[in-house]
């Protein structure tokens, strides 16, 4: 079985993005704050360096929902090709939850975007079998880590719990009924709180 991981930015009161997500506010309004460890904030120390090379480091395929791909919700736009621009960081197969057909999208540095209608597990067995054992990533957002989380197939999961409070928005753990995961390792700094969990007995 490939090694999975999920990585997400969340609050202090559950949320992984804030409400009204739109192209001008791709994380929901104030989801930004929750980046800041990584986007810049001169803040930011040696632990967000260290979060930021977990975050970063090569997977072998990905599967997102469309929410993280896009705001266009109903048929797709043919000129949307993600919010990344001409090279998106994934260097690797992404495999895109939807309800809409779409061809595959080939961008430069590696990644290619491909989008599936049979749902979670059809995307996870697709995103298993491209990353020929070099590891999947869950990349979000909340409803597709929901899935990932009841299908059992994480095995870490980092959290970096910013210091904010968005009160709406996308919450990750909205109707999980169990948490099988232990800390391995948790990292600090004024902007975050990096938590990075192993399933226990993994």
């Amino acid at each position: 079985m490939s090694d999975t991981t999920c990585h997400m930015s969340i609050s202090l009161d559950g949320y992984v993005a804030g409400p009204e997500q739109s192209l001008a506010n791709g994380l929901g309004i104030r989801g930004q704050e929750l980046h800041a460890w990584h986007m810049g904030d001169a803040r930011a120390n040696n632990a967000d360096s260290v979060a930021n090379s977990w975050l970063m480091r090569p997977r072998g395929a990905y599967v997102m929902g469309r929410n993280m791909f896009g705001p266009i919700r109903g048929e797709w736009e043919p000129d949307w090709h993600g919010w990344w621009g001409a090279e998106p960081p994934y260097h690797a197969p992404v495999f895109v939850l939807t309800h809409y057909p779409r061809e595959s999208i080939e961008l430069e540095g590696g990644t290619t975007f491909h989008f599936v209608t049979e749902g979670f597990d059809a995307a996870y067995a697709q995103a298993v079998a491209a990353a020929e054992g070099r590891g999947v990533d869950v990349a979000g957002g909340a409803s597709t880590v929901r899935q990932a989380l009841a299908a059992d197939v994480v095995d870490e999961l980092v959290l970096d719990v910013a210091p904010v409070l968005l009160g709406a928005g996308e919450r990750l753990f909205d109707g999980v009924t169990s948490f099988p995961f232990e800390p391995v390792e948790t990292l600090h700094s004024p902007l975050a709180t990096h938590i990075r969990y192993r399933r226990v007995g993994r």
